[in-house]
């Protein structure tokens, strides 16, 4: 579905953001960040996914020239414009379609400070249709299985989606309308 893992999305999102990174800064900053609770990120995803992005030709590895005192200088990885693309149209994709209950809708609201705000704005738009339409599925087939008529573990099936994807278009609603109230851009938030 993704041709892009998660962890490779997050790491393309904070190699931009530093500009810069080594493998042992990605990890401090995904420990500072709490990523590895909910986007299940370990030490070793971390080295197989920059593996993995450089392979794809979407980071370059800056060779260090200098030694320090205490042995070589850590391999530093940066964007390449092709690894830069892809991270925006990642971004776009994971606001604007991913459904309810999908981590990769908060890996991208996590890259908010990486595009702009009126793609921002565009891409939540469209998310939000995307969930009515997924509801409106939902609510359909309900009916047309018997609806109110449906045994409670049934009607639970149904339910249950439908009250999470209305809770999710809440969120992206207000988050709408915050974005708009802002004034100027945001950044990043250490």
């Amino acid at each position: 579905m993704h041709p892009i893992s998660n962890v490779e999305f997050m790491l393309l999102q904070m190699i931009a953001e530093c500009r810069q990174a080594s493998g042992y800064d990605l990890k401090k900053l995904v420990d500072r960040r709490g990523y590895r609770e909910w986007a299940n990120i370990g030490t070793t995803s971390i080295y197989a996914g920059l593996k993995k992005l450089s392979d794809k030709g979407w980071i370059a590895s800056e060779e260090p020239d200098a030694k320090s005192g205490k042995g070589p200088m850590p391999t530093r990885f940066s964007l390449t414009d092709a690894g830069r693309a892809k991270l925006r149209d990642e971004i776009l994709d994971s606001l604007s379609s991913t459904r309810e209950r999908d981590n990769r809708f908060d890996l991208g609201l996590a890259a908010l400070p990486l595009i702009g705000k009126d793609e921002a704005l565009v891409a939540l738009r469209k998310r939000l249709d995307v969930l009515q339409g997924a509801s409106t599925r939902i609510k359909q087939k309900y009916e047309s299985q018997g609806g109110d008529r449906l045994p409670l573990n049934v009607r639970a099936l149904f339910l249950h989606p439908i009250s999470l994807i209305e809770s999710e278009r809440s969120f992206v609603f207000n988050l709408i309308n915050e974005l708009l109230e802002e004034t100027g851009e945001y950044g990043p938030h250490h």
